[in-house]
């Protein structure tokens, strides 16, 4: 992967922070003109900056990220689109799910139980506000703490560097918080000034994912032990 500050990174890192700029004062008063492309632009940014994918771990980052991108535009044409956008983003974490375990299969069953609590307490406080919505929720709860999972097994492992590893592994707890503070604003109280803290967790951790990919090995180069999947 490309390495270093060139001047197309710095033109894309302007155009990012220019759309997370512009979506966070057009949020809740500006046009849904204005918010789509603001929204997507940080978004784009990234995929542009990861382009091309080679390796088969940045190519599923990549598609995580296209998946969220068309979750986002859903999310923000129109409320009826809720369940296509939900959809969306699901398969974005099977996608960066994928990509972890593309990386170690190592199962690593301790670290598993921190997201098997969080998916059961998230569950658990949600069920009451979701009505005809709990089904794909719960699933969606089930899949992003899977992808969590995924990435704390990256910790340790050779295919990545350690600053890779922290990277993947925060870009999941980021993600995790930005969901569930959105979940909260739909199902239990709006908080007001919540969205705020929900988008700028959600960029935060698409870019922290997004740069897990910048110098990745590949993971057919790393003998696997047996004791590497225990």
């Amino acid at each position: 992967m490309r390495e270093g500050w060139t001047g197309g990174t710095k033109l894309l890192a302007a155009a990012g922070v220019a759309g997370v700029v512009g979506f966070l004062f057009a949020m809740d008063v500006g046009p849904r003109e204005a918010r789509l492309v603001t929204k997507a632009l940080p978004m784009v940014c990234l995929l542009a900056w990861l382009w091309p994918a080679r390796e088969r771990y940045a190519r599923f980052i990549f598609a995580g990220l296209a998946l969220s991108l068309l979750g986002d535009t859903l999310l923000e044409v129109s409320p009826d689109l809720f369940l296509p956008g939900l959809g969306a983003f699901l398969l974005a974490h099977v996608g960066y799910t994928a990509a972890f375990v593309s990386v170690t299969r190592r199962r690593v069953l301790f670290r598993a139980l921190p997201f098997v609590l969080l998916a059961v307490g998230a569950s658990v406080l949600l069920w009451p506000g979701l009505g005809d919505l709990a089904g794909p929720v719960t699933a969606y709860v089930a899949v992003i703490s899977t992808m969590g999972w995924r990435a704390a097994a990256l910790m340790g492992s050779p295919a990545l560097t350690r600053r890779e590893q922290w990277l993947a592994f925060g870009g999941a707890l980021l993600f995790s918080a930005s969901d569930g503070l959105l979940s909260i604003r739909l199902f239990v109280t709006p908080l007001p000034g919540l969205g705020y803290a929900i988008m700028l967790l959600y960029w935060a951790a698409q870019f922290c994912i997004a740069a897990s990919t910048r110098a990745a090995h590949a993971p057919a180069t790393v003998p696997v032990s047996s004791s590497s999947l225990t």
